[in-house]
């Protein structure tokens, strides 16, 4: 696996540089649409690798329509045991997401029903890995995944603080995807509204050109359509131009 991380800057995951409780500030001061989805994301991610000591890389799983995928992740390592779980369609991080738990794997997982992710994730030098569940209003909205290279066992404070942290999160990953949703119908109404402010016009050209009604036309443009194996926005749009030539 490549161990150099390609997204987003972050810290060195030293736990040193911020404190729990001024990273869980920050992000209630997130404002959702200021900035890109994806940096939004992402500066969750860095903030995670920031304030929680000895963790490495971290990531954000989110599932959709039953398919996960990682949404942002500082580090390459994190990406890469994230799609081996995804691969194995079982792992620590598929079930925290799922359920909103907390799961913690440690070396090499023997015994542990995660033992074969696990021993993926020893051989590439993470010691201990833990994925926390982001639950919102009774249901997950997916989960952070955190990943260690240190040897020393993570200690009960770091898994409290991680899992307030996934809980601050968990409003910020929901608030994203609202807003990100919200957009997209606002574009496909505008586009709908085009689609058919051009219909329109297109109708009003061949009414004017065959003396016909306005069901006519619309049948006009419906069976040239389908002949040309055109859209219908498209063939509409056609015609409009052809009236500017």
């Amino acid at each position: 696996m490549d161990h150099d991380a390609t997204n987003g800057a972050g810290g060195h995951g030293d736990g040193q540089d911020r404190d729990p409780l001024a990273a869980f500030a920050e992000l209630s001061r997130i404002v959702i649409g200021e900035a890109p989805a994806e940096e939004t994301l992402r500066r969750v991610a860095d903030l995670a690798q920031q304030s929680l000591p000895g963790i490495q890389e971290v990531s954000l799983t989110l599932i959709e329509d039953g398919q996960p995928r990682t949404l942002v992740f500082t580090g390459r390592l994190a990406a890469d045991l994230d799609e081996r779980q995804y691969d194995l369609g079982f792992g620590p991080c598929l079930d925290a997401a799922r359920t909103g738990q907390t799961v913690i794997v440690d070396g090499e997982g023997d015994g542990s029903p995660y033992r074969e992710f696990a021993r993926v994730a020893f051989r590439a030098g993470v010691r201990h890995t833990m994925s926390v569940g982001m639950p919102l209003a009774g249901r997950s909205v997916g989960g952070l995944n955190l990943y260690s290279t240190d040897g020393a066992p993570l200690r009960a404070s770091l898994v409290e603080h991680a899992e307030a942290f996934a809980g601050f999160a968990a409003a910020v990953v929901a608030n994203v995807g609202t807003h990100a949703r919200a957009l997209n119908q606002a574009d496909n109404l505008e586009r709908a509204m085009q689609t058919r402010a051009v219909i329109e016009q297109a109708k009003g050209v061949i009414m004017g050109r065959d003396r016909c009604t306005a069901d006519e036309a619309f049948d006009v443009l419906s069976r040239l359509s389908q002949h040309q194996h055109v859209k219908l926005r498209d063939l509409a749009q056609s015609v409009v131009d052809s009236t500017t030539k």
